[in-house]
C-alpha cells in the first residue's frame, strides 16, 4: 500500500516537474528555432534550417557594439555592487548600531519598486540635474536596484558567520587587514561569489531600467525590444538565444568554480 502510494507520489512529482520545465523552456526553444529558420518569419514546422541569421548576428558591427556595451555595464555594476554590498551586508547582518532597523527597511525599498517606475523616477532625476542619459546613467540605475539584492545575498552568508573566529584571530595578534583577508573574506566567499553572479546576470538581462536611463546607447534587451517593435529580423531570436545561452553558461561555470573551490578547501 505504502509502496504504491510512494510510486504515485513520485510519478506526480515527475509529471509536475516536466510540466513546469515545459512552461519555462518551451518559449526559449521556440526562440532558438526561430533563429535557426531560413525564412524571415517563424513558421512551424520549419521547412529549412540554416545558421544564416546566426552568422549575420555575429558579423553585425552594431550588435558587437551593443554586446560590448552590455558587458561593460554588467562588469562595472558587478564590481561596484560587490564593493558596496560587502560592507553593507556587514552593517545589515553583523553589527548592532543605532538606526540599523531603519537601514534594513530602506535597503529593501528599491527591490519592491516596479522597475519601470524606478527607471522613470531616475530619468526625471537625471533630467533635473542636467545629466544626459547614456550607458553611464544606466550603470547608476542598475546599481540602485541591484546593490540591495547583492547585499541581501551576502548578508545571508554573514548571518551564519561566527564573530568568535575574528576575535580568536585578533587574540593571536592578527591585525584588522589580516583578519579581513585571511578570515572574513574566505568565510564569506560563497556569498560574495553568488552576489557577483546575481549582479552580472541581473544587469546583463535588465530591460526596464536600461530602456529609461541608457539614452541613445543600447543594451541587448533594449535592442531586442526596439527590433520587435519595428524592423524585425530573425537576428532578434538569434541574439536572444545567444544571450540566454551565455547567461546559462556563466551560471553553470560559476557553480562549477564554486564547487571546485569548496572541494579544494575540504581537502
Amino acid at each position: 500500500m505504502d509502496a504504491a502510494r510512494n510510486r504515485r507520489s513520485h510519478g506526480l512529482i515527475w509529471i509536475w516537474t516536466l510540466f513546469v520545465a515545459l512552461v519555462i523552456y518551451l518559449p526559449v526553444a521556440c526562440g532558438a528555432l526561430a533563429g535557426l529558420s531560413k525564412g524571415r518569419y517563424f513558421l512551424f514546422p520549419i521547412r529549412a534550417f540554416s545558421f544564416e541569421w546566426w552568422e549575420k548576428t555575429l558579423d553585425s558591427l552594431e550588435i558587437q557594439r551593443i554586446v560590448q556595451t552590455s558587458i561593460l555595464i554588467a562588469l562595472i555594476v558587478t564590481l561596484v555592487s560587490l564593493a558596496i554590498a560587502f560592507f553593507g551586508a556587514l552593517a545589515f547582518a553583523r553589527y548592532d548600531w543605532r538606526g540599523r532597523r531603519l537601514y534594513q527597511k530602506l535597503l529593501l525599498l528599491p527591490i519592491f519598486f516596479p522597475q519601470p517606475v524606478l527607471g522613470l523616477a531616475l530619468l526625471l532625476w537625471f533630467n533635473a540635474l542636467g545629466i544626459q542619459p547614456s550607458w553611464h546613467t544606466a550603470i547608476v540605475a542598475h546599481l540602485v536596484w541591484i546593490v540591495p539584492v547583492v547585499t541581501l545575498v551576502i548578508a545571508i552568508q554573514v548571518y551564519g558567520f561566527d564573530p568568535a573566529m575574528e576575535e580568536a584571530a585578533a587574540d593571536l595578534g592578527a591585525g584588522r587587514w589580516m583578519i579581513l583577508k585571511d578570515v572574513t573574506l574566505p568565510i564569506l566567499w560563497p556569498g560574495i561569489w553568488s552576489g557577483a553572479l546575481f549582479a552580472f546576470l541581473l544587469s546583463w538581462g535588465n530591460f526596464p531600467l536600461s530602456l529609461y536611463t541608457a539614452g541613445a546607447d543600447s543594451t541587448i534587451p533594449k535592442w531586442l525590444y526596439s527590433k520587435m517593435v519595428a524592423g524585425y529580423t530573425p537576428m532578434v531570436p538569434a541574439l536572444g538565444t545567444m544571450s540566454t545561452l551565455a547567461a546559462a553558461t556563466l551560471l553553470l561555470l560559476g557553480g562549477a568554480i564554486a564547487g571546485f573551490v569548496r572541494k579544494r578547501r575540504a581537502n
